[in-house]
Formats: structure tokens, sequence, C-alpha cells
């Protein structure tokens, strides 16, 4: 098997308190920035509303636009440039679209680019349109599958291996999500399906990689029996260091490659999961295996106090 890092002797557990706090820092400013912006930027998959893209002839300031979007009768609609083209989105939010005329807002809104703009010419490339009440279900119904999917694996995980592997599997996968809603509240990103669909497939990811490393640390039990548990975990990541590592680097070009090259409908969703590979490697390394050692202390600890 290819070995990118060669043998490696790095003590991880002697260091876990360091990694405890760069992830607590982390979740911490999450937390901070999540507070400071009011919550998540839903997009309209459950906030409701309309959500119109444009491709004008050419490059229109981002004010100009708004005065024209507002003029139509859509003062509070978000407007957004993409990068390194003309096209515009629109989102506009559901309580405004109730007060709108019979017209379309699309129509309503490229009808005054023109009148605004002489000689531009504005192609609709999409409309999408979600109910409020609706938009409220999904993200309820979000909400439940990346809870059921946490509760399944700690289920699969806990009858594999033991309760404790399965705990620290899911506070690694927890670790996870939230590190990269950080991001997202940090770059004021929109939460939408195709994001909470990369959440989910992190955490897949991330699960795949800590039973790799459970795998090696149940065989070490048994090699290692007269080793201290603290040796065995050391020994047992710095053989999967190199795979570890070597998988997350190939699966990190495709993701790469979709956050460069993908376009803007899947620019959040490829984000995402480039967030997610690289904090899923690090938790499967530094926090799953720790929280096991720390479990596994504790409970030595109430056994010889008794």
């Amino acid at each position: 098997m290819l070995r990118l890092l060669g043998e490696t002797h790095i003590g991880f557990m002697a260091r876990r308190r360091s990694f405890y706090f760069v992830s607590a820092a982390v979740i911490l400013i999450g937390i901070i920035s999540f507070i400071v912006h009011g919550g998540f930027r839903y997009g309209i998959d459950f906030e409701g509303g309309r959500l119109v893209e444009f491709r004008l002839s050419e490059k229109v300031p981002i004010e100009t636009v708004r005065a024209a979007v507002s003029e139509a009768g859509f003062p509070s609609a978000e407007i957004q440039a993409i990068s390194g083209t003309s096209d515009v989105l629109i989102r506009i939010p559901e309580i405004i679209e109730q007060k709108a005329s019979e017209a379309s807002p699309s129509a309503l809104i490229r009808d005054e680019l023109l009148l605004s703009i002489s000689g531009l010419d504005a192609e609709l490339l999409r409309e999408e349109s979600v109910g409020a009440k609706i938009g409220k279900e999904i993200r309820g119904q979000a909400y439940w599958a990346i809870i059921l999917a946490l509760g399944l694996i700690l289920i699969y995980i806990g009858l594999r291996f033991e309760l404790k592997f399965g705990l620290g599997a899911v506070a690694a996968l927890v670790h996870d999500v939230l590190v990269t809603l950080t991001f997202f509240s940090l770059l004021d990103k929109e939460i939408t399906m195709p994001v909470v669909a990369a959440l989910l497939t992190i955490a897949g990811y991330s699960i795949n990689d800590s039973i790799v490393v459970f795998d090696r640390i149940r065989e070490q039990l048994v090699r290692l029996r007269r080793e201290s548990f603290h040796r065995v975990l050391d020994v047992s990541i710095n053989q999967m260091l190199s795979r570890t590592v070597i998988t997350s680097v190939t699966t990190l070009f495709g993701a790469l490659a979709l956050l460069i090259f993908g376009g803007e409908v899947i620019h959040d969703f490829a984000f995402a999961i480039t967030i997610g590979i690289i904090v899923g490697t690090y938790s499967s390394v530094f926090v799953a295996s720790a929280l096991i050692l720390e479990m596994r202390s504790a409970h030595e600890a109430r056994g010889g106090a008794r």
C-alpha cells in the first residue's frame, strides 16, 4: 500500500487538549457569529419566497439592478451578482411576493430592467418559488433527517464496537457539522437543501474514516494487550495516518473541482463538502479517538473509586 507519510510516531493523545481548545474556539466563534447575524440565513427552500436569475447582455452595477428591482415593487429583495459573469440572482421574500400584482415577479423585474437601462437584454435563466408554510415544513424535516442520521450511526457503532466508540463517533460528527455551519455563518452563506445534503454526506464520509481507525484500534487492543489504552490509540492512529491522508486528499481534489468549476448552482454544496472533508479528517484523528480515551479514563477512575 502507498504510504504518503511513511512510518510516524506522533503522540496524538498527549496533545489532545490542544485539539480540544482549537475545536472549542472555532465552535465558539460560530456561536458568536450566529448571534451577531441573528441566526442562519436560510434559502427559499426553508423560508419560502421566489428566486429569480437573469443573464444580462452586459455587466450592470448592482446598485442599478437594485434600483430597478425596487421600482418593480420589491424593495426588500436581495440582489447578488454572480462572480465572473453578468448574471444576477434576485431573492424575493414571501411576504413581498404576496403584495405583488398578478404579473409574475420575473416579468415585472425584467420590464423594469429594460426600461431603466437602454439597450439591455435580460434572459430569464430560472425562477423558483416555495410557499412559506412548505418551507417551514421542509426545514423541520431537514433537522430531523440530521438527528435521525446521527442516532442511527450511534446505534450502528455501538453494536459493531461498543457504546463508548459510538458516542465518540457521534460527538465527532456533531463537531464536523458545527464547524461547517460556523463557516456558513461567518461568510453569511445560505442554508439550503443542497447544503443539508452536504452535511449528511459529510457525516457519512467522516464516520467511514472513523470506522477504519476504530477497526485498527480493536486489532491493536488484542496485539498490544499489555500496553496502555493511551498507547494503543497512538499506535493505531499512526498506522492509519497515511491511508487517511491519501483518502482525504484525493476526495478533496474532487470537491475542489466542483467548487471551482461547478457553477453557482452547486457552489454552496461543494463548499460544504470541501470544509467537511477537511474537518472530518481532523475529527477522525483528533476528536473521536481522544473522546474515547476520556470516557474510558473516566470509567476506570469510577471503578477505582469503588
